[in-house]
C-alpha cells in the first residue's frame, strides 16, 4: 500500500483536459447571436432606403408593379444640374448646421459644467428651463421668436435662422455635457493649476481631451437637429433661406415621387456620414453616455 501511495500519478496531457464548458460551448453561438444582431440592426437601417434608391431612377411604377416598368435618370439629372439649386440649398444647410453647432459647443460647456459639478438652489428649475424647448411645441416658440426677430430685422436672414436653430439644438448639448461633467474630477485640473499651468492651458491640456467624446456626441446631434430642421426655418427664413429640408418639402408636396426620393437620400447622406465618423464615441472605452445616472 505504501508503494501505491508513493508511486507518482501521471499527469494528465495539456491536449487532452477538458476546457470549462463556458469555454468550449458558448463560444460559437455567442458569436454566431452577436453577428445575427449586428446583421438585423444593419438591414434594419438600411431596409428603409431601398424604396427611396428604386423610386429616384423610376420613371414609371405603377400598382400592382413590384419593380418600375420603365427606368429614368431624371431624377438625378435634376439633383445635379445646376438650375435646381440643390447644391446651394445643400451648402447653405451645411453652413447652418455647422455654426449651430459650433455656437453650441461652448454654451453647452459652459452651462454643463455648472450643472453637471455643482448643486445648488435652483438647479432643477434651470434645467427644467434649458429643457423646455423640447417640451413646448415648436410652433409656438417659433411664432413668438418670430415677432421679436421682426422687431431687430432678423427674420427673413440666414443669421436669424442659425440663431433659432439654438433653441432645439442647446437643450441637447447641455443635457450632453452635463453628463460628462457629472463625473469629471477636478483634481486633474487642480494638479495642473499647481504645477504653473494658465487657465488656457489647464482647459486644452486637461479638459478638453476629458470630455472630448461628449463634445463629439453633442456635436453629432447638434448638426442632425439643425440640418433637418423645417418649420422653424420656413418661419424664421420666410422662404428667402432655402435649405435642403425646405427645397424637399416643396418637391414632396408636389407629388414628383422620383425627385423627392433623390433629395431624400442626399438629404440623409451627411447624418449618416457624420454617424459613422463620430460612432466610437457611442460605445466602449470612450463613451460618452457613461454618466447619465448621476444626473
Amino acid at each position: 500500500m505504501t508503494k501505491e501511495l508513493l508511486t507518482p500519478q501521471k499527469s494528465i496531457p495539456k491536449t487532452e483536459r477538458k476546457r470549462p464548458f463556458s469555454q468550449t460551448n458558448l463560444r460559437w453561438p455567442t458569436i454566431s447571436i452577436h453577428s445575427l444582431v449586428v446583421v438585423v440592426i444593419v438591414v434594419g437601417v438600411l431596409l428603409p432606403f431601398v424604396p427611396l434608391l428604386i423610386w429616384s431612377f423610376a420613371h414609371r411604377w405603377l400598382f400592382p408593379a413590384v419593380l418600375p416598368t420603365e427606368w429614368s435618370l431624371r431624377a438625378w439629372t435634376y439633383v445635379f444640374s445646376p438650375s435646381s439649386k440643390v447644391f446651394l440649398a445643400f451648402w447653405r444647410s451645411f453652413v447652418v448646421a455647422t455654426a449651430v453647432t459650433l455656437i453650441s459647443i461652448p454654451i453647452g460647456i459652459m452651462a454643463g459644467r455648472a450643472l453637471g459639478l455643482y448643486r445648488f438652489r435652483g438647479r432643477t428649475l434651470v434645467l427644467f428651463l434649458i429643457l423646455a424647448p423640447t417640451i413646448v411645441p415648436v410652433l409656438a416658440v417659433a411664432m413668438g421668436i418670430h415677432v421679436v426677430f421682426i422687431r431687430y430685422g432678423l427674420a427673413d436672414t440666414l443669421l436669424g435662422v442659425i440663431l433659432v436653430h439654438l433653441v432645439p439644438v442647446t437643450p441637447y448639448m447641455v443635457l450632453i455635457m452635463s453628463s460628462a461633467f457629472a463625473n469629471y474630477d477636478t483634481d486633474f485640473e487642480d494638479q495642473a493649476r499647481s504645477l504653473g499651468a494658465k487657465p488656457s492651458q489647464v482647459f486644452r491640456h486637461v479638459t478638453l481631451p476629458t470630455i472630448w467624446p461628449s463634445v463629439m456626441i453633442g456635436s453629432l446631434f447638434a448638426f442632425i437637429i439643425s440640418w433637418s430642421q423645417y418649420l422653424l426655418t420656413l418661419l424664421i427664413g420666410g422662404g428667402q433661406v432655402i435649405t435642403l429640408p425646405v427645397l424637399l418639402f416643396s418637391f414632396a408636396n408636389s407629388g414628383d415621387n422620383a425627385i423627392t426620393a433623390a433629395l431624400s437620400l442626399v438629404f440623409i447622406a451627411p447624418a449618416i456620414l457624420i454617424l459613422l465618423l463620430t460612432a466610437r464615441y457611442l460605445s466602449g472605452k470612450d463613451a460618452a453616455f457613461g454618466s447619465f445616472g448621476r444626473l
